[in-house]
């Protein structure tokens, strides 16, 4: 019976996606993680499914039954990694601990909403309560605090509140 490994396979760059595809389309078995990735476009905070590594795929092949020879062939492959002239073999449990962290992952976060209390846990002002009004930036919040009697309006990190 042949022993299966996990390999990787660089893709072309930005082709990360087409060539999960193709791979796929010719019967391989992949493993690409996907991740949710927030950012500000045009003003506004919206999600992404990025690939956590950015040019990489995870194949499950045989070295002796597996048909490699498509694989440096196939539309957005640049080329299996390779340590010398062996294929570089990915321990199963590192490829099974990425599945399991990413099922995690995948939990709804919690998001915050314009007018919502929070509280600042660092800093500063940290123990105070204050409203949040707007995210500024991928890291940054704008919120309301009230000081000596009249509301502020700060630009904080989003690490340092709690909704």
């Amino acid at each position: 019976m042949a022993s299966y490994n996990w390999y990787v396979v660089q893709a072309k760059p930005g082709q990360t996606a087409r060539a999960q595809q193709e791979l796929e389309n010719q019967g391989f078995d992949l493993f690409v993680p996907w991740i949710s990735v927030e950012k500000v476009k045009r003003g506004k905070r919206v999600t992404e499914e990025e690939p956590l590594f950015p040019g990489y795929l995870f194949i499950w092949l045989s070295e002796m039954e597996s048909n490699w020879r498509p694989i440096r062939s196939t539309r957005g492959v640049a080329r299996i990694i390779t340590f010398g002239n062996k294929p570089a073999i990915v321990p199963a449990q590192v490829v099974e601990a990425l599945r399991s962290k990413l099922r995690c992952d995948k939990e709804p976060e919690h998001r915050l909403e314009k007018e919502q209390k929070i509280e600042i846990t660092e800093g500063p002002f940290r123990g105070l309560e204050a409203v949040f009004m707007q995210y500024d930036g991928e890291q940054r919040a704008f919120v309301l605090l009230e000081l000596l009697g009249k509301w502020q309006r700060l630009s904080v990190d989003l690490g340092v509140i709690r909704g």
